[in-house]
């Protein structure tokens, strides 16, 4: 065959068929397979509802980053001191602050296309497969983490309530497993709502609770006397390698309060978007009222307590601690469970989400709510067993999430900053991302050993679904 013929045959192959020699057939599948996948987007946690408000953004990121931890920040303070551990909390304000707004700018970085979650954006920055492979699993173990020591630290509040409101007959009931199965209850409850916008409500009340605990935890603190003897230098165990590890998980404790770029882009998607109004704009003002909200919750929390207990702080919960008045405490505990009951929703919605997109694109699961009921329902109670099986996970999170944590929040942000707006070499905007991802690479690096400490002090004693696990939270 000439070369003419193999380039006829070539325009031949590749001239696109005219449209009447389409089969009827082909127009109606297509027309199928867009009204499926419509089905699909509708019947999704995340791109079901895009009518939120940007009120909604600010207390879903208020709901989503502060957590009871912040109680242990006085404790942290005594292994940390004034200097650094203001250093550490100013810091991770700034960086984290600095890389959400990188993550609202990203989410319409593409005109006509929304990155409604975290892992379509890490694959746009670093390929289809790769992109999965870097964001999928520290975003899991981020999510479903945090919603394990949601469980475990719900339990605990719901205990310790029970322990100071009861006057008679407390021991009957005051094993910790049984405080985190009341907990899990509400959530199994909770967990069908479909979406974002559904748990609203929710949210806005965890917001106003997590505001309230944080201000009599620091009010109580300014009422409270000075202990005898304060000192604000470090805490001492007497043993360097000692006063160094408890400086590395004070540390990973600080910089793990802000945890809520995981479930940035979702919350971002339930907002409208035009090209007139994009979505950034009222979800920077909902980011923006958040860590207004976020810093009057934790500096006056760390502030106040560090002086009034200094390097005596003997609890990691500031408000067992403090122990007086017992309605404070009571009420503040109530507060923190009621405050964990939103926490939980919104992290286990973008996990839901997950779940649910690969059984129903993937697998090729009709959605159904019958299906929706099953996935959520197993998930909570795996969430409950785990809890219940090692109540000490705030360790293993310590140690594991030390991998998962610093990039999500605090540098990986950056390099897809890098990666796809490449800013001019040497410029502002590189230079502080450059400064953010070797911040967070050391961050990720000695978090962790802080939590593997606490992992073996705390196994050495530990058995199974045993009483001790109502003390198993306690620092050893």
């Amino acid at each position: 065959m000439c070369v003419r013929d193999l380039l006829r045959t070539h325009q031949m192959r590749t001239q696109a068929p005219k449209i009447d020699s389409y089969p009827a057939t082909a127009t109606d599948s297509f027309d199928e397979r867009l009204a499926s996948q419509k089905e699909i987007d509708d019947w999704l946690p995340v791109t079901s509802s895009r009518n939120a408000k940007w009120y909604y953004s600010a207390f879903h990121n208020v709901t989503a980053m502060v957590g009871a931890g912040v109680l242990i920040f006085p404790y942290d303070m005594s292994a940390l001191g004034w200097g650094p551990g203001m250093t550490v909390l100013a810091l991770s304000w700034i960086i984290t602050l600095y890389t959400l707004w990188q993550m609202v700018e990203m989410h319409e970085m593409v005109p006509g296309r929304r990155f409604d979650r975290y892992h379509e954006l890490g694959q746009y920055a670093f390929g289809e497969k790769l992109g999965l492979y870097i964001v999928v699993p520290q975003q899991l173990l981020v999510e479903v983490g945090v919603n394990i020591v949601y469980m475990v630290t719900g339990g605990e509040s719901l205990r310790k309530f029970h322990k100071i409101v009861c006057r008679h007959d407390c021991d009957k009931m005051n094993k910790l497993s049984y405080f985190i199965m009341i907990f899990a209850s509400a959530q199994f409850v909770l967990s069908h709502l479909p979406n974002f916008n559904a748990i609203s409500g929710v949210s806005l009340a965890a917001a106003v609770m997590s505001f309230s605990y944080t201000t009599m935890a620091w009010a109580a603190c300014l009422k409270q006397d000075i202990v005898h003897n304060v000192g604000y230098t470090y805490r001492s165990d007497h043993r360097t390698a000692e006063n160094v590890l408890s400086f590395f998980n004070a540390l990973g404790n600080v910089a793990f309060a802000y945890a809520g770029h995981n479930v940035v882009l979702e919350i971002q998607a339930t907002i409208p978007s035009t090209p007139e109004k994009p979505s950034k704009g009222p979800m920077w003002r909902g980011v923006v009222v958040a860590y207004i909200i976020v810093a009057l919750c934790y500096f006056p929390v760390a502030i106040f307590g560090y002086w009034a207990f200094g390097n005596q702080a003997v609890d990691e919960n500031i408000l067992i601690t403090l122990n007086k008045p017992a309605w404070l405490i009571a009420t503040a505990n109530l507060f923190v469970a009621l405050h964990l009951c939103g926490s939980y929703q919104i992290y286990a919605m973008a996990v839901f989400d997950m779940i649910e997109t690969v059984l129903v694109r993937k697998m090729k699961f009709r959605p159904t709510k019958f299906l929706r009921f099953v996935v959520r329902n197993v998930y909570v109670g795996y969430t409950m067993f785990i809890a219940i099986t090692f109540p000490f996970f705030n360790g293993l999170l310590g140690f594991f999430g030390g991998f998962a944590f610093a990039p999500t929040s605090y540098f990986l942000p950056c390099i897809m900053w890098l990666t796809i707006r490449n800013p001019r070499r040497f410029s502002l905007s590189w230079w502080a991302n450059w400064i953010c991802i070797l911040l967070g690479v050391t961050l990720m690096i000695v978090a962790p050993i802080g939590g593997f400490r606490t992992i073996i002090i705390k196994a050495k004693t530990y058995n199974f679904y045993s009483e001790v696990n109502s003390h198993s939270l306690k620092k050893e």
